[in-house]
């Protein structure tokens, strides 16, 4: 059975915010940021990035986005990066492109390969590999960061870091100081504004 077409990027991405509106914008009391910053909204992606339109629509905008990028490798810290990085391989495998996902531990285990990058196969490296760090929610870009900074140490090379949402409180200065591109589907505003 043939895939139906695929959407227009500006049509998947009105979805997209659309669907985080819905499943994912939580405002009231204040709630405290993986930053350690607190605010009265909250952005949960998890049930966008598990929801099955919202996992395809992130992996299609993000493919969309890295088009020119000659990536070979998609991921990022550990528990936000996993279902976009699964995503995005899934889509990819689907157009005909295949891009392989892995990801970042945020602390190696003290058992098997002890490792903190996972997902790779058995003989594969990170060296000298294109890679995308992937985020469900930049606030500061601190957690991507620590992405960025296990696989630079492992030999990859860091083209881009794409967000679902970017917070805009601070973020992409930081990823400029650390020399990496900054890209997002959408903004708090975008969201914001919508809800």
């Amino acid at each position: 059975m043939p895939l139906p077409p695929f959407p227009t990027p500006q049509q998947a991405r009105d979805e997209l915010v659309g669907i985080v509106t819905s499943l994912s914008y939580v405002t009231g009391s204040e709630l405290r940021l993986a930053s350690g910053k607190t605010s009265t909204y909250y952005f949960n992606m998890k049930p966008t990035m598990l929801d099955a339109r919202g996992a395809f629509l992130i992996g299609l905008l993000i493919l969309d986005r890295m088009d020119s990028m000659q990536v070979s490798l998609v991921g990022g810290l550990e528990m936000g990066a996993v279902p976009i990085a699964t995503a995005v391989a899934a889509v990819s495998a689907a157009k005909g492109d295949p891009v392989s996902a892995f990801f970042v531990r945020k602390q190696a285990k003290d058992h098997g390969t002890q490792s903190l990058i996972e997902g790779l196969a058995k003989d594969e490296t990170m060296e000298q590999r294109r890679v995308v760090i992937l985020e469900d929610v930049t606030t500061t870009g601190g957690s991507a960061l620590k992405a960025v900074d296990v696989v630079r140490a492992e030999g990859g090379e860091v083209v881009a870091v794409i967000t679902v949402l970017d917070r805009q409180e601070g973020a992409e200065a930081a990823f400029r100081k650390a020399g990496v591109p900054f890209f997002s589907l959408m903004t708090r505003e975008d969201v914001v504004g919508a809800g």
